[in-house]
């Protein structure tokens, strides 16, 4: 069992100056911008020693020269009573006092900085100084890189050439069933469980408006009763996805069981809230990292929320989401985040990547059908939780979803879909059990995996046989 730490920053927050002085530096900014092949060298290094990456690695030259060469957002995360302390240290070294986003309940603020003596004062004093835009730029101008912005999306449109009996199972009353959900043991475990009456929140980049499915046609066939809400985190953002990867992970964990031959999601009667939280899989913009923050504090909130799922991720260690993760984990929420998909961005590191690799969520990723060996682009690791069988050793097919619009289902891969596959299968769970509490499902879901003993070094329990779960 994952140890799940005390809540500091649930002590109640003053808005009164502290005594204590005011730290002043005098120094000026450095004469040499340390360059972002540098950073990213550094940032590679200590991927490579600690097996994860955060700011508080490194000294005050370098995060400056990173948080000017990206949009000059700090996030600073301050103790109880210092928030007032922090305006007075950055107002006496910067010359606005800028806040690009808006406060929320936990312990930080965002702040604009430009001025080297800001970071040195902050950082004697503060929980952490995150310059949270720092992942989407590159170059000499510190452009977003559009290929990054982009990355994960687009593909999500229907596969026309899919096989009856092998890709797929005819199920009534006119579905779909996806190849892989035999290796669980779905099919069998819905009969005496489909998920109803839990809400599980996905956080990623919204449903297609397109997508009946997900919309008007959410209740058809054997689905009925229950519900879908959208929301939205992302600054300027809508509820409409123009990514495409929420709404593949929407139809793998709670499409439809429904009568116009589409896939049917493996919690096809579980509630449903979808927030669009960033533009892409990769969280790599302040606006992101915000929206994210923001949704993780919307599902502790929602006392209806059971499972919270984020197919999300990225290479920095973030305090603000690291804060938003404690909220949710305080209020008893049951969260899995994806292990990781291999991307140019993240370079040779194939380790469990952040938020997955914190002690609250629990880390999915994905395998192939031999069960032992991980999907081509899965990131695998000691913090992987638990592994959902994604992808065919002989062919490379990966698991049915919804596409964009339309009844001709999607394929989608990754550890995305192993995280959405895997919230499903706990829903389920808990859909039988709804009296347990969270801990009581995760038992139930490792006594009925590969490994219910001694966890294994790469891949944690294992693949979840759902039907023994339920039985359990």
């Amino acid at each position: 069992m994952k140890p799940i730490y005390p809540i500091l920053f649930l002590l109640a927050l003053t808005a009164c100056s502290r005594k204590d002085s005011i730290p002043t530096i005098q120094n000026s900014n450095p004469d040499t911008l340390i360059p972002k092949s540098v950073i990213n060298d550094f940032i590679a290094q200590k991927l490579g020693e600690e097996d994860h990456f955060e700011w508080a690695m490194a000294n005050d030259s370098l995060l400056w020269s990173a948080l000017v060469q990206s949009d000059s957002v700090l996030s600073i995360g301050y103790n109880s009573g210092d928030r007032e302390k922090v305006l007075q240290v950055v107002k006496s070294h910067e010359a606005a006092l800028i806040f690009p986003f808006k406060e929320g309940k936990l312990p930080f603020v965002n702040l604009k900085v430009s001025n080297f003596a800001t970071i040195k004062a902050l950082r004697t004093f503060v929980r952490y100084a995150d310059p949270i835009g720092y992942g989407a730029y590159s170059g000499e101008n510190a452009r977003p890189t559009s290929s990054l912005l982009n990355f994960g999306c687009g593909s999500n449109t229907a596969e026309t050439g899919l096989v009856a009996g092998t890709d797929y199972t005819d199920i009534a009353p006119a579905a779909k069933q996806s190849w892989n959900y035999s290796y669980h043991h779905i099919p069998e475990a819905w009969q005496s469980s489909t998920g109803e009456n839990i809400k599980v929140m996905i956080i990623d980049t919204g449903i297609s408006d397109d997508q009946e499915n997900l919309g008007t046609a959410f209740n058809q066939g054997s689905s009925s009763g229950r519900s879908i809400t959208r929301a939205v985190t992302y600054s300027g953002g809508t509820t409409n996805d123009e990514c495409g990867h929420g709404t593949s992970m929407a139809g793998a964990l709670a499409g439809p069981r429904g009568t116009d031959g589409n896939t049917a999601g493996i919690a096809y009667n579980c509630n449903l809230l979808m927030v669009h939280a960033a533009e892409n899989v990769v969280i790599l913009s302040s606006k992101s990292v915000n929206g994210v923050t923001d949704a993780y504090v919307m599902g502790g909130d929602d006392p209806d929320v059971k499972i919270i799922s984020m197919s999300m991720g990225t290479i920095f260690n973030l305090g603000q989401i690291k804060d938003a993760i404690a909220y949710a984990d305080s209020k008893q929420k049951l969260m899995f985040c994806a292990a990781g998909t291999s991307f140019s961005f993240f370079a040779s590191f194939v380790g469990v990547i952040f938020p997955a690799n914190q002690p609250q969520v629990h880390a999915v990723t994905g395998v192939k059908d031999n069960l032992t060996t991980r999907c081509d682009d899965c990131h695998e690791g000691s913090k992987v939780d638990f592994t959902i069988v994604m992808e065919k050793a002989s062919t490379g097919l990966h698991p049915l979803s919804l596409a964009m619009s339309g009844d001709v289902p999607s394929t989608v891969g990754g550890s995305s879909v192993a995280t959405a596959s895997c919230s499903g299968i706990a829903a389920l769970i808990w859909s039988k059990y709804p009296s347990y509490p969270r801990d009581s499902i995760l038992s139930k879901m490792r006594r009925a995996a590969s490994y219910p003993v001694t966890r294994n070094s790469t891949f944690g329990w294992g693949v979840v046989d759902v039907a023994t779960a339920l039985a359990l």
